[in-house]
């Protein structure tokens, strides 16, 4: 009789883990019991719309490791922790412990980050064009750079798109508001030839004989959103600047190694 083979725990436990770097595993099962944690005591509370949230999170903690398999190739370790902590911060700290209401730089952040993550994608799937033998493709480093950062932008404003159909269509309020004290406007204009009437020191707004106690105009998301693009273009212009000197002098620096994916190895191994 033949003998069996004896049985591999770690593998079998490696195997049953989306990631294979030790520091994203980590990362991955620590974020991951935090967001469980959230989700039993959302469930205890009848929170459903955070217990949704909490199980739409830990769905996306699988997705780099999905997307990887998908279109074969390999994320640095260093992109796919900052990824994780990412989408817990937006979530679960954002939505759940409201930090985009204590914390107005939250948004800010998350947003400046997600331009530059963008930016890194786009370069890097522009630049895996490039490497390819069998593409006749090659692009010059000012394209390159070109390209990842429309890439980011394009997620940018679809981005945007999305939370104003969020709000229009559920009557969310995912475009925060902001109190302004200047208005202008040519339907104020009672001789309709399209000049803009200004309207300075606003401290009150009455909207059915209710006063809102704001302290000025309560204008609905377009400043948010235009701040969230503005960012979201700081961040493309800085990686694809980076991009741009990297790929002219056609070697990596610690950014685009760390942060840019590259054509999946199976003989290359994550540290």
């Amino acid at each position: 009789m033949k003998k069996r083979k004896p049985i591999d725990k770690q593998n079998i436990k490696k195997k049953a883990l989306p990631y294979e770097s030790k520091s994203t595993i980590v990362v991955y099962l620590v974020l991951r019991a935090l967001v469980v944690f959230t989700l039993v005591w959302a469930a205890v509370n009848k929170q459903w719309e955070s217990v949704f949230t909490c199980v739409l999170v830990l769905v996306l903690f699988l997705m780099p490791s999905i997307v990887e398999k998908r279109f074969s190739f390999k994320m640095p370790s260093t992109l796919e922790i900052i990824i994780l902590f990412f989408i817990f911060a937006a979530e679960i700290l954002g939505e759940l412990q409201a930090f985009y209401i204590k914390y107005h730089f939250w948004d800010t952040m998350l947003h400046t980050t997600n331009g530059f993550l963008c930016a890194a994608f786009g370069y890097g799937m522009v630049d895996l064009l490039n490497r390819n033998d069998k593409i006749k493709m090659q692009l010059s480093p000012f394209f390159l750079a070109f390209v990842s950062f429309c890439f980011s932008m394009t997620i940018g404003v679809l981005w945007e798109f999305f939370e104003f159909g969020m709000d229009r269509i559920f009557l969310t309020d995912m475009q925060k508001d902001t109190v302004v004290n200047v208005i202008s406007s040519t339907m104020l204009d009672p001789t309709a030839s399209n000049k803009s009437v200004i309207i300075r020191n606003v401290t009150d707004v009455v909207v059915n004989g209710e006063n809102l106690g704001l302290g000025g105009y309560l204008d609905i998301g377009l400043f948010d959103t235009m701040k969230d693009l503005f960012v979201n273009f700081i961040g493309a212009v800085v990686f694809s600047v980076i991009g741009f000197f990297a790929s002219r002098n056609r070697s990596e620096n610690k950014i685009t190694e760390n942060l840019v994916p590259k054509l999946a190895n199976n003989k290359d191994e994550k540290k």
